[in-house]
């Protein structure tokens, strides 16, 4: 038989940095529909700033991962339909399912994060079921572009409830959030279907339609699932500890519920636990990525068996 062995040629030359000029030319149509949009007040160019500032930073990290595939089975669209369709078979499955299955409560947050991994990582299943060869980094791959989708729609959709506001439509508050959200995005969804993608196609390197929910995976969705939840649920965990540490005027009730007066000091703590609760959840995530990165690389990547001719076999032997 003819081994197949890491091939360099089974994947295109990667020198070229596609992800780069996405970023590039998309941040510059998105910096000239704020500039003209503001300049001239057209509304017509407010689903054009939509969709430029929620998807540019989750297609050109989908375009990095891609550059760094392990088989010609992943193709460009293959992930460009994971990305869209997944991200829109995530973002109505979870909307459906936390509107029928979540009530308030201080574990909110937590029930959208096992809600929201859960669907991503279904339909990434369903996606990928027909691949014959599932790689660890090939499923970190397709998770991220699932994430990434799912990221995009959900950002598009805050991005247009901030634009409107009691005074009118405020484009300032549409543009914040879309730096917010671009931000961000990297340490997000993205980051979270990523793991549960290389988990789940590690252990399911043949693809026959279905794959092994293993301990490990459950462990795995469990941890993002966490992960997440901590994430949302970030401002809350900072106002309380900010309360707990500080003196002074607390929360008070009032005809629209409770409020807080801070004081500077509250205001500087608040967010300074904010923004270091995100940076410590960012770094477990990203440590976590890291290490099945790695784990990817030290595995040798693989490309789908080559047929061997049967007029071939007895020349082998």
């Amino acid at each position: 038989m003819i081994e197949v062995v890491r091939d360099q040629e089974s994947v295109p030359q990667r020198t070229r940095r596609t992800w780069l000029r996405i970023l590039l030319v998309g941040l510059a149509l998105w910096l000239a529909t704020v500039v003209i949009i503001f300049l001239t007040g057209n509304p017509n160019l407010i689903p054009t700033l939509v969709l430029l500032g929620s998807f540019l930073v989750p297609v050109t990290f989908v375009a990095w991962a891609f550059e760094r595939r392990d088989t010609g089975e992943l193709t460009a669209g293959l992930v460009f339909s994971t990305f869209l369709t997944g991200g829109v078979l995530g973002v109505l499955g979870a909307s459906v399912l936390e509107a029928y299955l979540l009530d308030p409560s201080p574990w909110l947050f937590f029930g959208v994060g096992l809600i929201e991994e859960a669907v991503k990582l279904v339909a990434l299943m369903v996606l990928t079921r027909h691949l014959q060869t599932r790689s660890l980094r090939d499923g970190m791959i397709l998770g991220a572009a699932v994430g990434f989708g799912f990221a995009a729609f959900e950002s598009a959709g805050y991005a247009f409830t901030a634009l409107f506001t009691v005074d009118g439509l405020s484009i300032v508050q549409l543009v914040q959030t879309e730096l917010i959200r671009g931000l961000l995005a990297p340490v997000g969804h993205g980051l979270w279907t990523a793991i549960l993608g290389g988990v789940l196609f590690a252990a399911s390197r043949r693809g026959h339609g279905r794959f092994a929910i293993t301990g490990r995976l459950i462990l795995a969705y469990l941890g993002v699932s966490v992960l997440h939840g901590l994430w949302d649920s970030m401002h809350s965990i900072a106002l309380y500890l900010t309360l707990q540490l500080t003196e002074g005027e607390q929360l008070r009730p009032s005809p629209q519920g409770w409020l807080v007066e801070p004081s500077v000091e509250q205001v500087n703590l608040f967010s300074v636990m904010q923004w270091a609760g995100l940076a410590i959840i960012s770094i477990i995530g990203i440590a976590w990525l890291f290490v099945l990165w790695r784990r990817s690389a030290g595995a040798g990547r693989v490309v789908p068996p080559v047929p061997v001719p049967p007029s071939w076999r007895g020349a082998e032997a």
